[in-house]
């Protein structure tokens, strides 16, 4: 058997779909996922790296993002979860950080507002969210407040007159520097209820300051969030965000993107591994023509596609209107563990190459650790899946 290394740019199964789940597509979604994979590898992978190591937003990329129109591909543009989901992978393939800012605007913001907004307030706020005219964030984590924050959030919501009055503070809310809105979950003290509100970053009151020293996700500018009396008017109270049940309608599809997410992560590992893999001469041959390699190769490649076909499945079931809260948890923990192992053994794979974002796979590996702790911890996703199979919660 030859050991020469074949061409890089033409290598099989380039797509890293290896059981062909995009062919459940239709014609139309297939075409238009290539047209954004494209744009992807054009516009956002070149820029990627150097971003991430200076921590920094690249702000002339969001006209781009607008043009190739990414925004709520499902209720507004009428196509599947499924395709959806693979848009949200192959995102996170091209860079980790730019998925979610797109997550946090699309997914957590647009979905609040699409989820639990008036008709009126919806006609009023989603031309300008839709088009990237106005950016938004996502405000439910506390400092104090994170797994448990569905029965202790701290920031208070007062009603008084044709108003609220906002006072508290959140953290780890991405895009919340330099975002125009900021969908806020208070704790009504009428009530002692979680509402949602749709709150001007402009407003007297709120301040947001960047999160600093951070090893995952170096582009997406989290803030710590203050609001002091933040005055805001009644239609800005989000009319369906009424208790954290409503807020959890949000969650429940999010937290699916998250596990998306997952997948595109270990498709962005086996993307460098293979190619350093091949490219990288050990010993007078290919790296990849040893067998230990290509069984770490194949490891990786088995967890993105397990994944995968979880994440397919669940699509489907979203979009029959069947999925359960359960099945997005067991998605979300099980998907997230694969991840972790996969980035650990494209690391591995790339010895000290691996730890240098020079070579990409550092960056990656890093990005992970965020992927595996939002929208719900593992533990918490897990018990939440083990609840749903024994009737028993663990939780508390």
């Amino acid at each position: 058997m030859s050991k020469s290394a074949p061409d890089i740019n033409n290598l099989p199964y380039a797509d890293g779909d290896f059981f062909a789940f995009e062919q459940l597509l239709s014609e139309k979604e297939r075409d238009r996922l290539a047209e954004i994979r494209e744009f992807l590898a054009r516009e956002v992978k070149p820029l990627a790296v150097d971003y991430w190591n200076r921590a920094e937003f690249p702000f002339e990329l969001i006209p781009k993002l607008a043009e190739i129109d990414l925004v709520s591909p499902v209720r507004r543009q009428g196509h599947s979860n499924l395709f959806a989901g693979l848009v949200h992978a192959e995102a996170t393939r091209a860079d980790t950080s730019i998925a979610t800012f797109m997550g946090v605007h699309d997914g957590l913001f647009t979905g609040s507002i699409e989820a639990l907004a008036s008709q009126e307030q919806k006609d009023a706020w989603l031309p300008d969210i839709y088009s990237l005219k106005k950016i938004g964030g996502f405000g439910l984590t506390e400092p104090l407040g994170g797994s448990d924050v569905a029965g202790g959030t701290r920031t208070t919501a007062r009603k008084e007159g044709d108003s609220w009055v906002l006072n508290g503070a959140k953290r780890w809310i991405g895009n919340a520097t330099f975002s125009d809105w900021v969908v806020i979950y208070a704790r009504d003290v009428a009530d002692n209820q979680v509402k949602g509100f749709l709150v001007d970053t402009k407003l007297p009151g709120y301040s947001a300051s960047k999160i600093e020293n951070k090893i995952s996700l170096r582009i997406v500018q989290n803030a710590d969030i203050t609001l002091d009396n933040v005055v805001v008017p009644d239609f800005y109270k989000l009319a369906h965000a009424n208790s954290f049940r409503d807020t959890n309608k949000v969650l429940k599809v999010t937290r699916l993107a998250v596990a998306w997410q997952a997948v595109g992560q270990q498709l962005a590992a086996f993307d460098v591994a293979r190619r350093y893999a091949v490219e990288r001469q050990q010993f007078g041959r290919p790296l990849a023509s040893f067998q230990l390699v290509q069984s770490q190769l194949v490891q990786i490649l088995g967890n993105a596609v397990s994944s995968m076909g979880m994440m397919v499945r669940l699509s489907q079931l979203e979009d029959a209107g069947q999925a359960k809260d359960e099945q997005s948890a067991l998605a979300k923990a099980f998907t997230t563990a694969r991840m972790r192992e996969s980035v650990a053994i494209g690391r591995s794979l790339l010895g000290g190459n691996g730890i240098v974002t020079d070579f990409e796979m550092a960056k990656i590996f890093s990005d992970a650790e965020a992927i595996y702790s939002y929208e719900g911890t593992h533990e918490v996703n897990t018990l939440v899946a083990g609840r749903s199979i024994t009737g028993i919660s663990a939780i508390v």
